[in-house]
């Protein structure tokens, strides 16, 4: 979800950096715990589980807290919360579910790096003012995915299909960051977040419905790890992380919290590598370096704009994926 800049408060330095780790290895970790979800619980159907239930929570808190109006939004606020609900939970969220039934989670989070990318070239296509140093970024980002996903031998052999879908999804979590800026979402971020939370969930539930998962649920085939990485995505990906985000967007420049959009990925291989032993080759480390150079130094240029014009950050679109995405 995307949140508007907000004015810097004083808080201690460590706090600032404890909460940015936090969303630093959180969100990085998502993938993982979507790797490990996927192996025994249905994608669509385990995602929409995910985002209904945080929803659900994030707005009974809001509720206990602020009353029931703290969560009231009018229709057009809740067709923009639907519409970028959607884009970002099944169009993003939910592919990478699906891609990473095949996909190692490093691979995965890499592709999804992107997304910042995208961001930036829908910018352009909406004639926004974007500089030919950005645009050269973006350009050298994209030819780091396309190392990725170039014809080839893969990491764990991951098949070309499953990472042209996981394009498909940095493609989708970019159009949605994109639109939320320009559509009426809830002015207060978390009563945004719950409802994105709630009507992405639903619209991902009939995915799942309408795709058959619900004739292959078999419950007593479910892991134990899988339903405690579901569980994981639920409280500590989608509430602690994004409750950690959110505060450290009061406390700290946009600059240094936009960092997450190229750290997650190195965590995820990381995590992936430790946990799963998943392969890391040398394409995997040379389109890593490529995308995540590309996103540190367009969200860097981005964040320091000349002193005659202003260019807003490209979103990295913490969809509690993550927008962990994750």
């Amino acid at each position: 979800m995307n949140l508007p800049a907000a004015r810097t408060q004083d808080a201690p330095s460590w706090l600032v950096w404890l909460a940015l780790w936090t969303v630093y290895i959180v969100w990085g970790s998502t993938y993982l715990a979507i790797r490990i979800s996927v192996e025994t619980l249905p994608p669509l159907l385990a995602a929409s589980v995910r985002f209904l239930v945080a929803g659900a929570l994030m707005a009974g808190f809001l509720m206990i807290k602020r009353g029931p109006r703290g969560i009231a939004v009018d229709r057009r606020e809740l067709l923009a919360s639907t519409l970028v609900g959607a884009l970002l939970l099944l169009g993003g969220n939910g592919v990478v579910m699906l891609a990473e039934r095949d996909v190692p989670s490093g691979l995965a989070a890499l592709i999804i790096a992107s997304t910042p990318l995208w961001v930036v070239l829908l910018r352009y296509v909406a004639r926004e003012r974007i500089d030919r140093g950005t645009l050269i970024g973006v350009a050298i980002g994209f030819v780091g995915v396309g190392i990725l996903v170039a014809p080839g031998e893969k990491p764990d052999g991951a098949p070309v299909l499953g990472m042209l879908a996981l394009v498909l999804a940095a493609l989708f979590w970019g159009t949605g960051s994109f639109l939320s800026k320009r559509l009426p979402l809830p002015s207060d971020p978390l009563t945004s977040t719950a409802w994105q939370m709630l009507t992405g969930g639903a619209v991902i539930a009939v995915a799942g419905v309408l795709s058959g998962e619900v004739a292959d649920v078999d419950v007593s085939r479910f892991s134990l790890a899988s339903v405690n990485a579901l569980i994981y995505l639920i409280v500590v990906g989608s509430l602690v992380a994004f409750t950690a985000y959110v505060w450290v967007l009061q406390h700290a420049p946009i600059s240094k919290v936009a960092t997450y959009a190229y750290v997650n990925p190195v965590i995820a291989i990381f995590l992936g590598w430790l946990v799963l032993s998943e392969e890391i080759t040398p394409l995997v480390l040379a389109g890593a370096a490529v995308i995540v150079a590309s996103v540190a130094f367009i969200i860097r240029r981005e964040s320091q704009p000349p002193p005659t014009r202003h260019e807003e950050l490209p979103d990295a679109t913490p969809a509690l994926v993550g927008a962990e995405a994750s």
